[in-house]
C-alpha cells in the first residue's frame, strides 16, 4: 500500500511539474507575440495588448493556484529576452505573478464560474480579473523601474497607464478565449446553415475589422455590430475569437500609425486603441454571458414544465394531455 501511495504521489508531482512548465512556456510564447507590437514610453518597452496576463489568469482558473510558479518562470524568461536579469527583474516578475493570483482569489470570493454563463461572471472578470488586479503589476513594475533609474520619475504615469491597460486588455481578450476553447466540444447534428453562418461571420469579421482599422475614415464603430452578431448567435465561443480578430488587426495598425490612427500623438493613439479593444471586449463578453444565461434559463423552464407535466399525468392520467388552461365547467357558477 505504501508503494502505491508513493507512486500516486509521484504521479501527482509529475503532473504538477508538467503543468507548471506548460504554463511557463505558454506565458513566454504569449510574451513573444505581444512584443511584436510594442511602443516605447519613457524609454520603457510596453505593449498595448499583453497576452501573458490573460494566459496567467486562465491558467490559474483552469489548473489551480498550484501553477503560479509557471507564471513567475515565464515572466523571467520574457524579461531575460531584453538583457541581463537584475534585482528589479525579480520584482517585476513577482508583480506579474501576484496580479493574476489576486485576480483568481477575488473571482473565487464572488463565486466565479469558468463557463462564463452568467452576467455576474462576465462583470466579475471585467472589473475584478482585468481592471482591479492588474493595478498591482503595473504599479510594482513602474515603481521598480523608477527606483532602478530605467524610467524617469515624470514618465511614471504615462508608463503606468500603458502597462496597466496592456495587462487589462490581455485579460479581457485572451482569458475568455482560452476559457471558451477549453469548454468547446465538436458539435454534432449541426444544420448546414449554422456552419454557413459561422463561416460567413468569420469572413465578415475579417473584412470589416481590416477595413475599419486601415481606412482613413473613422469607421471603427463598424466592429461593434459584428461582435454583437457573434455574441448573440454563438455566445462566448463566437464572441471571444471575434474580439481577438479586432485586436490582431487594431494593435499593429495603431503602432504603425495607419488608418484612423494616423496623424495622432502616442497618447491619443493609445486612448483610441484601448477604447476600441475595451468596448469590443466588454460588448462581446457581457452580451455572450447574457445570451447564455437566458438560454440556460429557458432550458431550465422547459425541464421544469416537462417534469410538472409528468407529475400531473401520474396523479391524474390523461389530464396533462388536455388543453391548457382546462375549459371552465358550465355547472360551476362564476
Amino acid at each position: 500500500m505504501a508503494a502505491v501511495l508513493r507512486n500516486a504521489k509521484a504521479g501527482e508531482t509529475a503532473v504538477a511539474g508538467l503543468s507548471i512548465l506548460g504554463v511557463a512556456l505558454v506565458y513566454w510564447a504569449g510574451g513573444r507575440l505581444g512584443l511584436l507590437t510594442q511602443v516605447v514610453v519613457g524609454g520603457v518597452h510596453v505593449t498595448p495588448l499583453w497576452p501573458p496576463t490573460g494566459v496567467a489568469v486562465a491558467g490559474l482558473l483552469l489548473l489551480g493556484l498550484r501553477v503560479w510558479p509557471g507564471i513567475a518562470l515565464g515572466a523571467l524568461m520574457v524579461i531575460a529576452g531584453f538583457g541581463a536579469i537584475t534585482p528589479a527583474s525579480f520584482g517585476i516578475a513577482a508583480g506579474n505573478t501576484l496580479a493574476p493570483v489576486v485576480a483568481v482569489l477575488l473571482l473565487a470570493r464572488v463565486g466565479f464560474r469558468v463557463e462564463l454563463d452568467r452576467l455576474r461572471d462576465g462583470v466579475a472578470l471585467v472589473f475584478l480579473g482585468a481592471l482591479a488586479s492588474t493595478l498591482i503589476s503595473a504599479t510594482v513594475a513602474c515603481l521598480l523601474l523608477v527606483s532602478e533609474g530605467a524610467l524617469a520619475p515624470h514618465q511614471f504615469w504615462p508608463a503606468w497607464t500603458a502597462w496597466w491597460t496592456g495587462d487589462a486588455m490581455g485579460v479581457l481578450v485572451v482569458a475568455p478565449l482560452l476559457l471558451a476553447v477549453r469548454a468547446a466540444r465538436m458539435p454534432r447534428d449541426v444544420p448546414l446553415r449554422r456552419w454557413a453562418e459561422a463561416l460567413g461571420l468569420l469572413a465578415v469579421t475579417v473584412v470589416t475589422v481590416f477595413t475599419a482599422t486601415h481606412s482613413p475614415l473613422s469607421l471603427l464603430f463598424l466592429v461593434l455590430p459584428v461582435v454583437m452578431w457573434a455574441a448573440l448567435r454563438f455566445q462566448l465561443l463566437g464572441a471571444a475569437p471575434c474580439v481577438l480578430v479586432v485586436s490582431v488587426f487594431a494593435v499593429p495598425a495603431a503602432v504603425d500609425g495607419v488608418g484612423p490612427f494616423a496623424d495622432h500623438g502616442l497618447l491619443a493613439v493609445m486612448v483610441q486603441l484601448q477604447a476600441l479593444n475595451g468596448v469590443a471586449a466588454l460588448t462581446g463578453l457581457l452580451l455572450a454571458a447574457v445570451t447564455t444565461e437566458r438560454e440556460n434559463t429557458l432550458v431550465t423552464i422547459e425541464q421544469a414544465c416537462t417534469a410538472l407535466a409528468e407529475v400531473v399525468n401520474r396523479l391524474a392520467p390523461g389530464e396533462a394531455d388536455g388543453p391548457w388552461p382546462p375549459p371552465a365547467d358550465p355547472r360551476r357558477p362564476d
